[in-house]
């Protein structure tokens, strides 16, 4: 059911697929692309590699995108006072 993602959901990641091939800094081109900020373009990401569209639309890109963020998270986990994990 890949028509349920939008332009602007097929456009974020076929950013980030492509990501390492670009040059420059990643805001500016997220800027000239998609007309979005930073900031917002994370937030779309982290939602849409958490849907089984995105999933289904290119499971190696999400599948690698979720183990970026996993992680990370464990990182900055392990990295907090107290923590016992």
């Amino acid at each position: 059911m890949l028509g349920d993602l939008t332009e602007r959901d097929r456009a974020i990641l076929a950013l980030e697929s492509s990501w390492p091939r670009h040059g420059g800094a990643k805001e500016e081109i997220i800027r000239a692309q998609l007309g979005m900020s930073a900031a917002r373009y994370y937030q779309l990401l982290g939602r849409l590699i958490e849907s089984d569209i995105a999933l289904e639309y290119d499971p190696m890109l999400v599948r690698r995108l979720r183990r970026l963020r996993d992680t990370r998270a464990t990182r900055r986990t392990a990295r907090t006072p107290g923590f016992v994990g």
